[in-house]
């Protein structure tokens, strides 16, 4: 990271949920991953994966934990493109406000599309917990299939 930049906040919500202090919907976690759903779903079985190790975004990212945090990425694209009978899957990787970054913790989303069905408004109503536990279980029963 360029001394320039700013500094990694450990309390921002990732960090805060990684540590357990913030619950989540949970869909899947490894050594180096933790993959949940986001409270601000553009679109059914919209997905994080957050990597566990700090860093602001993809240009200040420890080059080794990309390489683990793509292939769950991967992972769990198939898994939602499955699960939400998808036509395609959006991927977005957001570094630094002038991006849309709004959360300076490296993550990635991952959004099933379906040809035809608009997006929701960004950052507009927080999902119903009940449908985001519904839709992380339906990941996690693709994921445990495969």
């Amino acid at each position: 990271m360029s001394s320039d930049s700013p500094s990694y906040d450990d309390q921002n919500i990732f960090a805060r949920i990684l540590r357990g202090e913030i619950p989540c919907n949970k869909v899947y976690e490894d050594d180096h991953t933790l993959v949940c759903m986001d409270i601000m779903a553009r679109a059914d079985g919209h997905t994080l994966v957050i990597p566990k190790a700090a860093s602001r975004n993809l240009l200040d990212a420890d080059p080794a934990d990309l390489q683990h945090v793509i292939v769950i990425v991967q992972k769990i694209a198939k898994a939602a493109k499955a699960a939400f009978d998808a036509d395609g899957v959006a991927l977005w990787q957001f570094s630094e406000a002038s991006a849309g970054q709004s959360v300076f913790h490296t993550h990635f989303h991952i959004v099933p599309r379906k040809e035809g069905v608009a997006l929701r408004p960004p950052e507009q109503q927080m999902a119903d917990q009940a449908v985001l536990t519904a839709h992380a279980e339906k990941l996690r029963a693709v994921l445990n299939a495969s």
